[in-house]
């Protein structure tokens, strides 16, 4: 069963994070096989036991992450990388079952978006030497407050 989300209503200050580039316009869905035991529904993200994949309107991501130059062919392989890796991060998936697949995914949709098979390639190495710290809880985005108390 999802997590159900807690709403924090604040006065005189605010609560945000500031780690994102990208917000997403409208939603989103693809289906993609990653099958977790049981749907997962978050305020952005829902994963089906079928592996339908939504990432809600508004979700916000950073995009490609290291060295990597945001286009528009690997825009939407960035999406879905963060959203399956956020799903790790708050342990609604399992990192040591699902990231490879994330990973491949990521590769696979930079291909088919018009990115290089040599290009595509080396971002799925990077990912795979460089990528599991952020999925662990540990990594999840800070929450600011402004101003300071």
């Amino acid at each position: 069963m999802g997590r159900i989300w807690e709403i924090t209503v604040t006065r005189g200050y605010i609560r945000y994070r500031s780690e994102y580039k990208h917000q997403l316009a409208s939603e989103y869905k693809l289906e993609i096989p990653i099958l977790p035991a049981e749907d997962i529904v978050t305020e952005f993200i829902e994963l089906d036991v079928r592996g339908e994949l939504t990432v809600k309107n508004a979700y916000a991501w950073d995009g490609p992450s290291g060295p990597v130059v945001d286009t528009p062919e690997n825009m939407r392989a960035s999406l879905v990388h963060d959203a399956l890796y956020q799903l790790m991060r708050n342990e609604e998936l399992s990192t040591r079952t699902h990231r490879k697949t994330a990973d491949a995914l990521f590769r696979d949709i930079c291909k088919q978006d018009g990115v290089s098979s040599f290009r595509a390639n080396l971002y799925y190495k990077a990912l795979r030497r460089f990528g599991k710290p952020s999925t662990e809880p540990e990594n999840k985005r800070k929450i600011h407050r402004a101003p300071k108390p």
